[in-house]
Parts: C-alpha cells; structure tokens; sequence
C-alpha cells in the first residue's frame, strides 16, 4: 500500500505530479491502493491511462515496471527465460563435469534473465506494474497475468517459487480492441477513462502548455470538443490536443484563424479522410 490517506489526498498527490484526475479516476485509485486489487483502465487511446499509472508511482516514490503488450507475445518475454548463450558458454567451459554437475550451476540466479512479471514480484520495495495495452496480447497472455495476479508469485521449476514480498501496485490498460475475459476483470477494479470534460481538458492544456493564453486554451478545447462530435474515423485524444496547443504556441497564434486551424489539422487528425470532413464541417464561428 502506498497509504494515501483520502481521495483527496490522491487528487492533490497526481495534481502534484502533472496528472489531473477527476474524481472518478482519483476515487477508482485510493480504492486499488487501500484493497491491494489490480486496476484495469480502459478507454481510447490518448486519454491518460499509462500516463496515470507512471503518476503513482511517481508520487508514491515507486519503481515503474512495464510490460507493453502485443501480438504474440508469450511467457518468456512476460515472465522470464534463461540466458541460453550464457548457459552453453558455461557448460563448454566445464568439459570435464557431468550434467548433473553443471546443471546446478547453469540453473542459476545467474543465467535467469527476469522480464517483467517476474521483476514485480521479486522487488522487495514499492512498485508499479504497468500491464500496458492488455487487450493486444493473445488469451494465453491473460491466463498468465491471472495466475500471477491471484498469489502474486511465480514458479520456476529450477529455482522453485518465488514469491512477492511486497505486492506491487498493479495498473492493466487497455484500448478495448478486443474483449477481455470475465475472469481477468474479476480480479479488477474497473475504471473507464474517457474524454474529459471542457474543463478538465483546459486545465489539463494550461498544464501542460506553459505561455499558453487562458482564452487560446479555451478556444482549442471548444475546436477539439467540436471535432469529437463529428464521426471521424479516429477522434483527437488529450494528447493531440495538448500537441496542437503546442503547436499554435510555436506558431506565434494568438488566435484561432481560419488559416492556422486548417493547415495544423494534420496535428490532431490522422486520417486525411476525416481532414476533409473537419474542413469542410468545421464552423469555426461557433466554436
């Protein structure tokens, strides 16, 4: 437990570190804090979901352990797998042995290469395990994240089980591109991390983007809010729009002219079909 004593001291704690959660996002982590559950986020992508995982551990003075999911990952690369260039290297060095005699040896702490999973459990000070994009990796994947996440312990048939001695705090993300098991959110708290609201997002802006003029701020955030509402193939996340505000910034704009939203949409829409759209829908007099 990192021993956030309110949400409140949560919101002040993330605000702290850059990260503004509303309330939901800050009552959804005091709770995986005090109960010791695993936190599953999801929502699109570009909304803050990694970025609130390297929050806690910042402010919690925690080591931040990653595994980035993706197709065909497997356990090695999750858990852990052994140096075998190194193991040959010693078994060659050692001709004269027999193999029951080199075996103790090339089964050791010292031919182990830990991933991930594995790194979480054996720190014995705080730390965050950041599941990263859970939902691209294959159903396998999650059996494994389920045995771990139950005992928070790993078996490893030459060293035996290795067990946590300090549970890390557990944040899985995922985009919903696929649908996880039931079993897998069980054993979670669930928080669904969507689009801010105006407020939320401005502020989030003004933070994010030192110099940037209150009103500009105001303004991007209407733009972007207007561009959410329209049905584009891939709607501008948090992140553009704290990209585009960087970019009007080094653009010298004061405010937003027709000629400087068209030729920066590149920066908030990646599709040029939904460039077209945005051009010809956008009505910037209304926002």
């Amino acid at each position: 437990m990192f021993n956030f004593t309110s949400v409140d001291d949560v919101s002040a704690q993330l605000a702290a570190a850059g990260y503004l959660a509303s309330p939901a996002i800050a009552t959804t982590v005091f709770l995986a804090d005090r109960l010791g559950k695993p936190l599953l986020v999801e929502g699109p992508a570009g909304v803050g979901k990694t970025e609130l995982a390297k929050a806690v551990a910042e402010v919690a003075g925690a080591r931040l352990v990653r595994l980035q999911c993706y197709e065909g990952i497997d356990e090695s690369r999750a858990l852990y797998e052994w140096n075998h260039a190194k193991q040959l290297l010693r078994i060659s060095a050692g001709r004269e042995e027999t193999w029951d005699e080199a075996r103790t040896d090339v089964f050791g702490e010292e031919f182990l290469l830990p991933r991930p999973l594995l790194t979480a459990i054996r720190h014995d000070g705080p730390a965050v395990l950041l599941v990263d994009e859970v939902d691209k990796a294959d159903v396998e994947v999650e059996g494994l994240l389920l045995e771990v996440l139950s005992d928070f312990q790993v078996t490893v048939p030459e060293l035996g089980t290795i067990s946590a001695t300090r549970r890390p705090f557990v944040v899985l993300t995922s985009n919903a591109s696929r649908e996880l098991s039931e079993a897998l959110r069980r054993r979670c708290l669930f928080l669904h991390i969507g689009f801010p609201e105006a407020e939320l997002e401005r502020r989030i802006v003004i933070r994010k983007v030192p110099g940037l003029d209150e009103a500009l701020a105001r303004s991007v955030v209407r733009v972007v809010g207007a561009l959410r509402a329209m049905d584009l193939r891939k709607a501008p996340s948090v992140s553009e729009t704290v990209d585009w505000a960087r970019t009007l910034l080094a653009l010298g704009a004061g405010t937003l002219e027709e000629s400087v939203v068209r030729e920066s949409l590149g920066v908030l829409l990646k599709h040029q079909q939904d460039i077209v759209k945005a051009t010809a829908e956008l009505d910037l007099d209304a926002v």
